[in-house]
């Protein structure tokens, strides 16, 4: 009882008062650098009295006021590492010395926002409080903000002498900022200004601005100014006069300012489009323009692009009556072809007539860029995806392919997967792998329904790309693997509530061919069952995937769907042997959760990934039928999943089996993960930040192996009834290097509990904390990483 209570003691309430103590040292500001002997501003408070609303409007009430405050009264505080012998606490560097000038500007600042807001008889104090510690003069400056009564619209008009522009205000009011009984706030002032200025110019006002239009108030009732002498109506009036005292109102209405020039109330009409698609800065000498028909001219300079693309990506159309929304999608739809670093459209008033023509000017990027990085990478599948080790990427981008502003890629990556096996005792280098292709983007819809394109915003971002590669990959002493690929598909976007993202791929070959070395033929002797995971064959595929990502102030959301089903279209072909061979008849799906909170100095990251793929019974051959094909399978450990296993070092299940180096993989995986993160100090001006993490999961198989075909281990194959003991539990620190354009990660992470541990640890297998009294070490992995995890 003695030896159990120290165990318990030793691999759980120990931990937890080490993570006390690490929470008690992190409470506290410590003043550093600061000027000794005299007031420092230490701290500052915004509070809001006064206010019938509810909690939550003051509250964010007193974070915007708080905003306005003097940048010498926003003291900031760090965290810092070993910070005056302590752990770890916050640090308030440099501190400015208390000055009562600055809290009088923060009073001017904040009245501002407060007058913008309606609120005009504001009352501000401030409260200052010194605390004093040796040689600190530690200053709190309180600030108590009693804002008074809003100003409320009573009533509002419209005053436009020009009556078509009076009209269409009146039609248009349905999406009106400022109404009758609402604030009479300035944002929303300038607000309605702006809408009417927009619609004016969609409607064909193209010179319309809105310097000419302005709004006029006033608080004053004018009845109030001509009292009668009967004593009741006096009586009422001044009845009146208290209540506007007690509630301020104001009466507001939009007016024209007489313009300069009359043609500014004109409506005028899309003449001819004139494009200059290759015009350099330089360039000033004439050239011929070809016409295209429906007032399109194209002047070119040096031919590098085919008149023809250019239609189709205009919403500017002759004899149109002029709309704005119809300018700005011409913008943004030609900078989204990718194929100009500069494009400029101007309109060109027509003397004595309602037209406007429109020269649009566009400078070429480079035809030709070419690119190289070194990375530390992260794993998306087994094969394809980038290894825990270290890679080289070598691109080549065309940006005006076979000049229709087409984008291609030409790629080639180099990987390697570093570091020793001590099954197979293999020094460094573990894995080798080479891949490369070519990809061309077209920036329109090809071979797809253009009608399910709902808006502009979609067809910028359409793409349709049609794609060849290949992958060389060999695991040394273990397997080769070679796989080609030829794809097509499209990708785009949505904008409704967060950006939506679609990929879509109708078409999907893919050939691999496996070649096992002698360490695996030797490892199928002992478990045949392993033959089944290392196949080769046909791919033949759809895929899709889906992913939203909501971005709100304080909370990031990412939720990805994918999906993929193969073999359906070819297995059609009725004793065809090539296929029924090769062919996989597969589906998959993958769902992912990640949501990322933001703190003023800390975040939290927490992530949930499940994958379940089957391979169905009418595959030919039997080699191929009782698991996903090999570039499909699911693996976890790596920098990017359960990181205190090395990459594909976990599971499947809780099988505890002699794989000698082999790689493990499933047909099923589950994941949850949650990461802490905080600032931690800096190295020559460069921010390290650290973390705190807890991963949890694994991979099972989804089909048993009949005996005869070599069997599977029960432990191997998921069953809802032994998750608890399948589920495996790893916990870490980690180190970000910030470099602002690259983050460098380093996570140790410790295997609390492990289901499938090597044959040497078997006696450890789903023991709490069972290699810190045996192998510490053993239990502990160290991975580099690019970015942070999962994706936030």
């Amino acid at each position: 009882m003695a030896a159990t209570r120290f165990l318990l003691c030793k691999n759980i309430v120990y931990p937890l008062v080490a993570v006390c103590i690490f929470l008690f040292y992190s409470c506290g500001v410590v003043p550093k650098n600061y000027p000794a002997n005299k007031p420092f501003v230490f701290d500052y408070t915004v509070k809001v009295v006064g206010m019938d609303t509810g909690t939550a409007y003051i509250s964010d009430f007193e974070s915007r006021l708080t905003k306005q405050l003097d940048d010498s009264i926003k003291v900031r505080t760090t965290r810092k590492f070993f910070s005056r012998g302590w752990f770890f606490r916050p640090v308030l560097n440099k501190p400015p010395v208390y000055n009562a000038e600055n809290v009088e500007k923060s009073k001017i600042y904040m009245r501002a926002l407060l007058t913008s807001l309606g609120y005009f008889k504001d009352s501000i104090t401030d409260n200052i409080k010194i605390d004093t510690i040796k040689d600190e003069y530690r200053t709190t400056v309180n600030f108590i903000v009693k804002p008074g009564k809003q100003v409320i619209i009573d009533s509002l008009a419209y005053n436009l002498s020009k009556p078509a522009l009076q009209q269409l205000a009146l039609a248009n009011k349905d999406t009106i900022f400022v109404k009758k009984g609402g604030p009479f706030a300035k944002a929303n002032i300038s607000a309605e200004l702006d809408r009417l200025t927009e619609l004016y110019r969609n409607n064909g006002y193209l010179r319309f601005g809105r310097e000419d239009l302005y709004g006029l108030w006033d608080t004053l009732d004018v009845s109030l100014l001509k009292p009668g002498l009967d004593p009741i109506e006096q009586l009422e009036l001044l009845e009146k006069l208290r209540q506007r005292r007690l509630n301020p109102t104001a009466n507001l209405e939009f007016r024209l300012k007489a313009p300069a020039d009359s043609l500014k109330f004109s409506k005028y009409y899309v003449g001819n489009i004139i494009i200059y698609p290759d015009k350099e800065v330089m360039d000033t000498r004439d050239t011929t323009g070809i016409v295209l028909g429906n007032g399109i001219v194209i002047k070119s300079y040096h031919r590098m692009f085919k008149e023809k693309i250019f239609p189709s990506n205009l919403y500017l159309k002759k004899g149109d009556l002029y709309d704005q929304r119809n300018f700005y999608k011409t913008v943004s739809r030609l900078n989204a072809l990718g194929s100009w670093r500069l494009i400029n459209v101007t309109p060109e008033l027509k003397p004595g007539s309602d037209t406007a023509d429109f020269t649009i000017r566009m400078t070429p990027d480079k035809k030709l860029s070419f690119t190289a990085n070194l990375e530390a990478s992260s794993n998306n599948n087994a094969l394809s995806g980038n290894f825990a080790g270290f890679g080289i990427n070598f691109n080549i981008q065309n940006k005006n392919y076979a000049r229709r502003a087409n984008i291609a890629n030409y790629y080639l990556r180099f990987g390697i997967e570093t570091g020793k096996d001590t099954a197979t005792n293999i020094k460094f280098l573990q894995t080798f792998q080479l891949n490369g292709g070519h990809n061309i983007s077209f920036p329109r819809p090809v071979l797809f329904p253009k009608r399910l394109i709902n808006n502009a915003e979609e067809r910028n971002s359409f793409r349709s790309t049609i794609g060849i590669s290949g992958a060389l990959t060999n695991r040394r002493l273990l397997y080769t693997y070679n796989t080609a690929n030829l794809s097509f598909g499209w990708d785009f976007q949505k904008n409704k509530k967060g950006v939506l993202s679609y990929s879509i791929k109708p078409f999907n070959i893919e050939y691999s061919d496996f070649s096992p070395q002698q360490k695996l033929l030797d490892l199928f002797l002992v478990n045949p069952s392993l033959q089944r995971i290392f196949t080769d064959g046909l791919i033949s595929s759809v895929l899709y995937s889906r992913k939203k990502i909501i971005d709100k102030k304080k909370t990031v959301h990412v939720i990805r769907w994918a999906g993929e089903t193969g073999g359906w279209l070819p297995g059609l072909i009725k004793k065809n042997k090539f296929l029924d061979t090769n062919l996989y008849r597969f589906a998959k799906i993958d769902f992912e959760y990640i949501r990322k909170f933001n703190f003023t100095t800390t975040a939290l990251a927490v992530r949930f990934f499940a994958g379940f793929g089957y391979e169905f019974n009418n595959t030919k051959n039997e080699n191929l039928k009782f698991n996903l094909p090999f570039i499909r399978q699911y693996f976890a450990g790596g920098p990017n999943s359960m990181r205190a296993w090395a990459l594909r070092r976990l599971g499947p299940g809780s099988l505890v089996q002699n794989f000698t180096g082999a790689d493990r993989y499933g047909d099923f995986q589950l994941e949850s993960n949650i990461e802490y993160r905080f600032k931690a100090f800096k190295v020559g001006g460069i921010p390290v930040n650290g973390a705190v993490f807890t991963d949890v999961g694994n991979v099972w198989f989804i089909k048993d192996v009949p005996d005869a075909l070599g069997g599977r281990p029960d432990e191997a194959i998921f069953k809802f009834n032994k998750i608890g003991k399948d589920i495996a539990v790893g916990v870490g620190v980690g180190a970000r290097v910030d470099f602002s354009f690259l983050v460098i990660r380093l996570d140790i992470s410790h295997k609390v509990k492990d289901p499938s541990p090597s044959f040497d640890n078997i006696l450890l297998q789903n023991k709490i904390f069972g290699y810190v009294e045996k192998n510490f070490w053993g239990g502990t992995q160290i991975q580099l990483g690019i970015s942070y995890p999962f994706i936030l």
